[in-house]
């Protein structure tokens, strides 16, 4: 029925705007169609395509309704309105939309929902791209021999950057919904430069697909950085020159074909293997492993969140009995609060050490949490036993230890960390330890276990704050020298004394590599080996330093989903601090490898 919407719910990596123009020039109605991206002040323009199509017998495509929620009641008015027996009977409603709770709910179910998930897999994302293809563009080019194996690079890459998303943080920072219709412009540009330049300008052409065409929606600093580095490996002079001799990856299997036609490629692509190995996206074979781990993990989420808080069956606890001795068994072993009159006291601020006031910060942080995890857990067992009223939020704590997650009050006022409750409070306990031996010292330890301290950002600024005031120096000019100290193997007992500059740290992670100790480098993971320790790293601030171009920038981070948002005070909820490593190989091998280093795990 004409009066009947058709809505097309989105998934990252897909956009059927351009398949619906081809379909509305396929019927006919190309100059009776019209379309509408969804936003701030689009609601009246919208309406008004609407009532016009409904006269003319025209079609209207409603791109992005999730963008603006605002909207979405007059959208369901307008739609309740139709009236077959008023409107000509070729006007048709297409709608778009992520899936989203503003959406209206009688729309959804009087529509007809269509979607389309983007190809998965290597093969399956270039034969979808080489679909649409024909020989008459092959024709277009005045330079064949260079245009086929840059329109495969391009391709190629579309589907790299696509199918890195399978892979977690470790593909992407954050996950970006690549369309067809970025490659599309690609390929428009790749014709025009090939047939209006003697020289092929590959700087132009990989800075217009990794800045603009797909660098437009990559937000994250590090993953502009990678997505340059994946598309200078396919559009460059030795693709052109080398043709199937240049490989893309260290197998050796995927490289451009030397076909004339479509078909040549289209089947030439039909022997890449149905399930890419993670060395032809330049990741490590463990890459696999931590791929099904999230998988697994995903399902098994989905599943505990599906758990009844029934009673158990006969002889089994029941819920409420779980949840108050999990209740009881934290509540016996919290760590004590600091006292904060002697904090300040023992740790007064000083000019000329700012670790001072690092303690009695991390301290009060600490403080907070303790403070909040013993009250709620006093309110809760009195309100399981129904002596006080049971609250939404004490309900939630309740959830939340019986599945043995952590609770949303503990996580707001808590560092940040993806551990399940059990593993998070012992962290917990183990940085509240930490704190009390630097307490018990009545100064800055020897060494420091950076994954304990809440706000690391603060103490490597308390650090470098130090230094400047020892020696009268401007903080701007100064950054850090970072020296792995691999002869260490305890830092605790080996490192009695600190340096006489900077600070000695120990407890971060790797992951994607590992550090050679007999090479003093960064090698390649070993089999199975997800995460590595990497070794005691000494820090010193160093004035004008020039950083060695040659070393990888480690990316660090607080967590492993590595994505984080940026705070007023300039500082990302996740990001710490890059850690320059040396290696004797090109640094975009790290890069592509997603090469990252962690002050805490997920367990």
């Amino acid at each position: 029925v004409n009066t009947t919407p058709l809505i097309f719910i989105l998934s990252p990596g897909t956009d059927p705007v351009a398949d619906v123009i081809v379909f509305a020039e396929k019927m006919g109605v190309a100059k009776r169609f019209e379309s509408i991206s969804l936003g701030q002040g689009q609601g009246p323009k919208a309406t008004k395509m609407i009532e016009n199509a409904q006269g003319s017998g025209g079609w209207v495509l409603l791109s992005n309704c999730h963008l603006m929620e605002s909207w979405m009641p007059s959208l369901e008015a307008l739609v309740e309105q139709l009236n077959p027996d008023a409107m000509s009977n070729n006007f048709r409603l297409w709608l778009t939309s992520m899936p989203a709770k503003s959406f209206p709910v009688q729309v959804l179910q009087n529509g007809i929902k269509m979607t389309n998930e983007p190809p998965s897999g290597l093969r399956a994302n270039l034969l979808r791209s080489y679909s649409v293809i024909t020989d008459d563009l092959f024709k277009q080019s005045e330079k064949p021999d260079v245009f086929k194996p840059l329109l495969f690079g391009f391709c190629f890459f579309h589907a790299i950057v696509q199918d890195r998303r399978k892979f977690g943080p470790i593909g992407w920072n954050i996950a970006y919904g690549f369309t067809p219709e970025d490659l599309q412009v690609c390929k428009e540009q790749l014709m025009l430069f090939i047939n209006q330049y003697e020289e092929v300008p590959y700087k132009v052409l990989n800075f217009l697909g990794a800045k603009i065409n797909y660098g437009g929606r990559v937000t994250d600093d590090k993953d502009k950085l990678l997505i340059s580095t994946i598309l200078q490996t396919f559009i460059c002079k030795e693709a052109v020159l080398e043709k199937a001799g240049y490989k893309y990856s260290s197998s050796g299997i995927y490289h451009a074909p030397e076909a004339e036609t479509v078909q040549e490629v289209i089947d030439f692509i039909r022997t890449f293997p149905l399930y890419p190995m993670p060395e032809a996206f330049g990741l490590h074979e463990n890459c696999n492993i931590t791929c099904a781990q999230d998988e697994a993990l995903r399902l098994l989420t989905g599943m505990q969140s599906m758990v009844q808080l029934g009673g158990g069956g006969e002889g089994a606890q029941s819920a409420e009995d779980v949840m108050d001795e999990t209740a009881a068994s934290i509540q016996e072993r919290l760590p004590k609060a600091y006292p904060l009159d002697i904090c300040e006291a023992k740790f007064p601020t000083l000019y000329e050490e700012s670790m001072n006031t690092v303690v009695k910060q991390e301290c009060l942080r600490y403080n907070k949490l303790l403070w909040c995890m013993e009250s709620s857990l006093k309110d809760f067992r009195k309100a399981i036993k129904g002596l006080i009223v049971m609250t939404g939020e004490l309900e939630a704590l309740g959830k939340s230890m019986f599945v043995n997650e952590q609770p949303e009050m503990w996580v707001k006022k808590g560092p940040l960390s993806l551990k399940p409750l059990s593993s998070w409070f012992l962290d917990v306990i183990a940085r509240c330890e930490f704190f009390w031996m630097w307490y018990n010292l009545g100064k800055a330890p020897p060494v420091f276990w950076i994954s304990g301290i809440f706000f690391p950002q603060a103490f490597f600024t308390g650090a470098m704050q130090n230094f400047a005031r020892k020696y009268n120096e401007e903080i701007d000019l100064l950054s850090f020298r970072q020296t792995m100290r691999d002869d260490i193997v305890d830092p605790v007992k080996e490192l009695t004394s600190p340096p006489d500059d900077g600070v000695y740290i120990y407890g971060i992670f790797m992951e994607g590599c590992r550090w050679d100790l007999e090479k003093h480098m960064l090698g390649d993971s070993r089999p199975k080996e997800l995460f590595t320790d990497l070794p005691s790293l000494w820090f010193c601030p160093i004035k004008n330093r020039v950083p060695d171009i040659l070393d990888y920038r480690c990316p660090c981070y607080k967590v492993v989903s590595r994505k984080g948002t940026l705070l007023t005070t300039g500082h990302s909820t996740n990001f710490v601090l890059y850690i320059e490593l040396k290696t004797d190989v090109a640094v975009d091998k790290w890069i592509k490898a997603g090469v990252a280093a962690f002050l805490a795990l997920r367990f």
